[in-house]
Parts: C-alpha cells; structure tokens; sequence
C-alpha cells in the first residue's frame, strides 16, 4: 500500500501562525523570504530555533491531530475539537478541497459546511492552533485528490505540473480562497508571512527538498534511525512527523483496515521521546458523504468504501476509540498539566426496520427528467455540455444507442469504471477493468443498447492522476464496429435532480419481486429529538442513499462496509424521506441500527 502523496506525487507545504498554522502546497511561490509577523500583537510568530521550533521566541511543541470540515457535519464541528482538546493536543490540522469550493469553474462555494473561516474561528476560539493545507491538491483518498474534474476538459490537461491551463485555474482559485485566510494567515505572494514547510515519507526525502521550506516526514512504524535521517538531509532543524498514520482507510472488496492501539501508541511515544512534533493523520476520519470517495490505482483500480473512519482516534461518528484514552494518558505526562475533561458521547438511536413502498424505475424517470445529448462519438463524463462550464463531474452516465442482431461487445478498456449493460431493459451483464468482452444475445432488428456507467471515485494520487475521465472514454465495439449515434443521459444525482424526483409521477408500489435499475423511496419517523444512527443495507446490493435530500454515499454487498453513518443533524422531528438508487436487486427495508458494522478486520502491514 501506498501511503498517502507518495513519493511519486511529492506534496509541498508552508507552515504559518496568526491565530493558527497554514500548511501551502504549491512550488511556484518563492518561500526564502520569510517576513516578520506583526499582527494582534504578534511579532516573531512559529520559527525555527535550532532543534526546535520557537512560538513568539519560546519554545513550542506541535501536537496535532486531522480533522477535515469537510467530513463532519458542521454542527459537530465544535465536539470534535474540544475532544482533541481533552485528548491533549494543541493543533488542528485539515485540508481544504477545491473541488467543493469551485464545483463550476469560477463560481465559489464557502458556504454551511464549507465555510472554512468559521471553522478555523472555531479552532481559535477553543484554543487551537491550525495547519491549514489549501491545496490545490491534498491527496487524502478524495475524489482527484481535490481537483476539480473540470479541469480534465481540457484534453491536455497536466495537473500538479506547470503546465499553464493548470497553473491559471490555481491562480483563479487561490485569487478567490485567499483574501478569506490572509486575514488570518496566507501565501507569500499574497500575504503570507511565516515558516513554510514540505511533507514527504523518506524515500520522497531522498529525492530532495525545497529551499526555504522545512522539511518533515510521513509515516505509520518508526523504522530505526528515520528522523536521524531527517537530520542528515536537513540539519540543526526541528523534527516533526506531519502524517503519523494512527490506521488505513478501507477499498471496496478489500477488509477493513486496523492498526494496534498499542503500537500506534509505543511508536508515538517514541516519536515524542526523540524530541520531534507530531500530527496525528487522523484524529478523526469522518466520512466521504456523497461521490466524494477516492481510488487507488497502481497494479489494479480499487475504489474508496464512504467510511473515512481509518480507524482513527475517534469513530466516524465522533465516539472515543482505546487509542484515545491512551494517548490522553501519554499526552498528560509530556504536557504536565491536568487536560480537560473528555465531553460525554451523545447515544446513537436504533430506529428499526424502514420500509421502502414505492419504487420508479430508471427507465420510467428518463423521458420526464432528463434531456439527452446526442453524439455521434461517445463522450466522456466531464465533456458533457452542461451544468454551465463543468461537464457532468459524479454519478452515473447512460449511453444508449441502435444496434442490429447480438455478437461479442468489445470494451477495449474504455469503460471508466463499471457499466451495466442492457438491451432495451434486459440486463445482459457488465464491462469494468477486468471484463472488457461480453456476448449480446441474437435478437430481431433494431434494439436499444444501453450501457447504465458508473464513476466510481477518481484515484487521489499516482501517476494516473492525469488519467482520470469518466463515463466511456473512447469507442465501443460490437462485432468489430464501433458505437455511434448516440442518446447520453447525465445522471449526477444532485439536489436539484433529487428533488425534481421527489415531485414526478409515475411512483408506484413496489412489486414482490424487481431488479433495477430504479429508485426507491420510504419514511423514516421520529418521535424524539434527533440522533446519529446507521443504515445497514442488508438485502441490497449495490447504490446509494439519500436522506433528506442528502447524498450519504454508496453502499455494495461486497463490504467490507455494511452500514453508512447518518448524522442526527441530517434528521428531523417527524417524517424524513429516504431514497434508494439501487442498481441490481432491491430489498424491501432496511434497518436503522446504534452499532456500525465497516466489515472484516485486518490489521495493517
């Protein structure tokens, strides 16, 4: 397993305080000028002093953990910071995803749960400092690493190079995003004025550092003499390990990943005993609500569970784990003072079987919703005409066409990721990375070849990263012909697409027996106030959920995930309305349940 920004997709940084830290990704900038702060009072800010870093002059020690805005409901903002609080740590660490600020290319999102200053406000006002990492890319098993998938409209797009397509939409973002922190703290051309610093494992060390910037290192086992090697490469410099892996995140077909308390523990222990800061990579994971899940792809594609609970400190939905009582333990002795007390966990409620009565099939859906553009050639996903300059960037795409007779159809590998395939609305099977042939049954004249496919998460790094359009990307053949003329129906699955579902005709009642596609749709009560639950989708097998209108993310029977967090936030008093998209075989409930269950354990090598 990779770890996270590999060597081979080097990620560089800055480091700067005001009220918090910014970590700056972008090699363009000139980092040697280091300029003075001298703002609320401040004049010195976080330097270097030596082996260690100086916080206005005095000695400070980095104690971090991650904690990504974008993953947790905003209303639990606050509980997870006053937890790491209580755990013992001084500093808050998260990314910022382009990709959700500029979903369309120059209109700006800093809004609910993207508002960015309000959180960091938040940080500050519970007494953290903040590593802020604005990109443009963060890795972080997210969806392009946090690029924008419009972006890959252009067909020689170069991402994280300075290919100038690239380099100007950073500049148009970073024009927009900064003027938001740089009141608080920002880049040199634009305003920063303190340390910046790289992050890289040691072989990404090993392939040099950037001049001006401190260089730090990631990892998950201390392997003997790795921070002395950080000396060698980087003398008479503070150590800090800005990525220590507390566990792993989890692909779909694979287990769910632990990583010993114990060890994670000792090694931390360790780390500090060596002097060194250190940043817990996660604190707490959260989740990849939504499409927002990553993929990974190097001898094969493996796409991101939605779970982004890593088997962090504290659980997807914000419970402490042993391995934060453990590190309070060892935190309390390295800080010598009494930590606050841990807040109390809030209940997570069991509220039964819920029961889906009615259903409309996708067929049914696509003359009332949905507008298809035609082409001759097939298209891909981003390069659709619509949503104003963006394309199509998640979900699924439909691609019908007219074919005569059966015969062999032919993927060539230009089916990103999985597709569906049926003639008229006879499921006949599926092409994907590992099944590019598949036989069409004989029929009597023209018919309708379907292929429903599917984006299953673009991979966060590699050197794929440029590969990564989605829906088909080049011909299809059948019987040696390619594929023309061409029906494609954008199925992104967004609120207003939600929301247009909720109000059109043609639900019914749910037959005994149904193979999808289709969308289902129940209720789900609520006596009571509100409180976080889970989804076990037993019975089904593979789609998504909406509650309320709100994407959760995708559920599959091939685990290792089985249940998705509901965030009682997300949840009213009353009726809330559940809906289904499931593309194979349907159940007819499914259970909300206090206990999650993410699947088989295996610990991590």
């Amino acid at each position: 397993m990779w770890p996270c920004g590999g060597w081979r997709q080097r990620r560089l940084g800055g480091f700067v305080l005001l009220i918090f830290m910014l970590w700056l990704l972008l090699r363009r900038f000139n980092w040697s000028e280091l300029i003075p702060l001298r703002l609320q009072g401040r004049t010195l800010g976080l330097q270097t002093g030596g082996s260690q870093f100086l916080l206005e002059g005095m000695p400070f020690r980095i104690l971090g953990g991650s904690l990504h805005y974008f993953r947790v409901p905003r209303e639990y903002w606050e509980d997870r910071m006053l937890k790491m609080r209580a755990c013992g740590l001084n500093t808050l660490t998260t990314y910022v995803p382009w990709n959700l600020h500029e979903p369309e290319r120059g209109k700006f999102d800093f809004s609910r749960n993207l508002d960015l200053e309000a959180f960091i406000s938040l940080a500050a006002k519970n007494g953290l400092w903040v590593i802020l990492r604005p990109g443009p890319y963060i890795c972080s098993e997210w969806d392009l690493g946090g690029l924008p998938s419009w972006l890959l409209q252009d067909p020689e797009m170069q991402l994280r190079t300075t290919y100038e397509g690239f380099t100007a939409a950073v500049d148009a973002y970073f024009d927009h995003l900064m003027p938001i922190v740089v009141p608080l703290q920002a880049l040199l051309k634009r305003g920063i004025v303190e340390l910046l610093m790289t992050s890289d494992n040691k072989n990404g060390l090993s392939l040099g550092l950037v001049k001006g910037a401190l260089a730090t290192v990631n990892f998950q086992k201390l392997e003997p003499g790795l921070l002395k090697y950080l000396d060698t490469v980087q003398k008479n410099q503070p150590k800090m390990v800005m990525e220590y892996w507390t566990g792993w995140f989890d692909s779909w077909g694979g287990p769910h990943y632990v990583f010993d308390a114990d060890e994670m523990v000792n090694t931390v222990a360790s780390i500090l005993k060596l002097g060194a800061s250190i940043n817990l990579y996660m604190f707490h994971g959260g989740t990849n609500f939504g499409f927002m899940s990553g993929a990974l792809q190097s001898d094969e594609y493996r796409a991101d569970v939605t779970s982004y609970d890593y088997d962090a400190v504290l659980t997807e939905a914000g419970d402490y784990t042993s391995k934060f009582f453990k590190l309070r333990q060892l935190f309390s002795t390295i800080i010598g003072h009494p930590l606050p007390l841990p807040p109390m966990i809030e209940s997570k409620a069991s509220y039964g079987a819920i029961l889906l009565h009615q259903y409309i099939s996708l067929w049914d859906v696509l003359p009332t919703l949905l507008k298809p553009i035609k082409s001759e050639l097939p298209l891909n996903m981003e390069s659709l005409q619509l949503n104003g300059s963006r394309g199509q960037s998640f979900g699924y795409v439909l691609y019908e066409t007219l074919t005569f007779g059966g015969g062999q159809l032919r993927s060539l590998g230009h089916v990103r990721d999985r597709a569906q395939v049926f003639v008229n609305t006879m499921y006949v099977g599926e092409l994907d990375y590992n099944s590019v042939e598949l036989s069409l049954p004989e029929g009597q004249g023209f018919r309708q070849l379907r292929l429903l496919v599917e984006n299953q998460g673009r991979v966060n790094y590699g050197l794929a990263l440029n590969e990564q359009r989605k829906g088909l990307i080049g011909d299809v053949f059948l019987n040696k012909t390619p594929l023309r003329n061409f029906k494609i129906y954008s199925l992104e699955m967004d609120p207003s697409f939600m929301e247009s579902l909720r109000h059109t005709a043609g639900w019914s009642s749910v037959p005994d027996y149904f193979v999808g596609p289709a969308f289902f749709r129940g209720r789900l009560w609520i006596e009571h106030q509100p409180q976080d639950t889970f989804l076990k989708l037993q019975g089904w097998e593979k789609g998504v959920v909406f509650v309320n209108g709100r994407n959760l993310g995708r559920y599959w029977k091939i685990g290792p995930q089985e249940t998705l967090y509901l965030p009682g936030p997300w949840l009213r008093k009353g009726s809330n309305e559940v809906v289904i998209f499931e593309e194979h075989t349907a159940g007819r409930i499914i259970q909300s349940v206090d206990i999650p269950y993410l699947g088989r354990t295996q610990y991590v090598d």
